[in-house]
């Protein structure tokens, strides 16, 4: 105990910095899942969490058993994820190397405050401007069709199969500048006299690039896949229910639109909270497992 009370005195100031990000966690990630209870209960806001009555796992069974549309929302949210990680995780690394190899400083600031501006856009704000560019009477991108190519107005948001595309597409272009920060501070902590040693043994630019940027960012890619598996079955929430329609129900309805239904909009608290658990067990069931991978064929890891 002695020792903790040293360390703790000892860096106080650290330990301050740290105080509201962990009262952060504790007040809206960790006391609120005491109410994870209800998802074995039938809820009455009368009755209460300790008045309700226990039904064991009858919700989980309804949801997968007694829910016709279950199977295409767990679907269109494993595709939307897959889609993201398969297009969305490289990007940033990808533009990370293109920043890291211009040759100006001028222009390397220009072109990462650029990147950087969409991250700063709310996401209504970026659902107005999807919305927009994509109207088949005043968008931009039909009128450019229509110009260009000759080609009839599409409407985008109104087919199913166009709706994957728009969703992902317009998420990387949002975050793919900021993405970068994490792997610029990776590259900027790779030893420059191993550039020195390449140059010297022959290496040229792309040559470098591969063998000694993109190792180094390595460790931060690792850990940032790990994370980003823990959110494997949920979405951007907000942007799908501002974009999707009866239209596109069949691509775009996933797990959390359905749950702000049933849970909101019904009042089925413990369907929905049922619901929502299993997306949190399926994460936590992902992140482990990719841990104890990336740990037994590497040296980075989560814990």
């Amino acid at each position: 105990m002695s020792r903790t009370l040293y360390v703790l005195k000892k860096h106080k100031a650290l330990y301050l910095l740290m105080l509201p990000g962990i009262l952060y966690y504790i007040i809206f990630k960790y006391v609120p899942m005491y109410g994870i209870i209800i998802a074995f209960q039938n809820f009455s806001i009368g009755r209460g969490i300790l008045g309700s009555k226990f039904v064991g796992l009858d919700h989980f069974i309804e949801f997968f058993f007694n829910t016709p549309d279950a199977w295409k929302l767990i679907r269109n949210t494993v595709m939307l994820n897959a889609y993201d990680l398969l297009f969305g995780f490289p990007a940033p690394i990808i533009l990370a190397l293109l920043f890291h190899e211009l040759r100006f400083k001028w222009l390397k600031r220009i072109a990462q405050t650029i990147s950087y501006l969409p991250h700063f856009l709310s996401t209504v704000v970026i659902a107005g401007i999807m919305i927009t560019f994509l109207s088949p009477t005043s968008g931009i991108i039909n009128f450019l069709l229509v110009k260009w190519f000759g080609i009839e107005p599409i409407l985008f948001l109104g087919l199913p199969e166009w709706f994957r595309t728009i969703f992902v597409g317009s998420g990387i272009w949002q975050g793919v500048g900021w993405g970068t920060i994490l792997y610029l501070a990776a590259i900027a902590g790779v030893d420059p006299t191993l550039y020195e040693a390449a140059k010297m043994d022959g290496a040229n630019r792309f040559q470098q690039m591969r063998h000694i940027t993109f190792i180094g960012m390595v460790p931060v890619m690792i850990i940032l896949f790990v994370l980003n598996l823990g959110h494997f079955m949920e979405v951007g929430f907000q942007k799908i229910l501002l974009l999707y329609n009866p239209m596109n129900y069949e691509t775009s309805d996933v797990i959390n639109t359905f749950v702000y239904r049933r849970g909101l909009l019904d009042a089925d608290f413990s369907f929905a909270t049922a619901v929502g658990l299993f997306q949190s067990a399926i994460g936590f069931v992902l992140v482990v497992t990719a841990n104890r991978i990336v740990r037994k064929y590497s040296d980075t890891s989560l814990w």
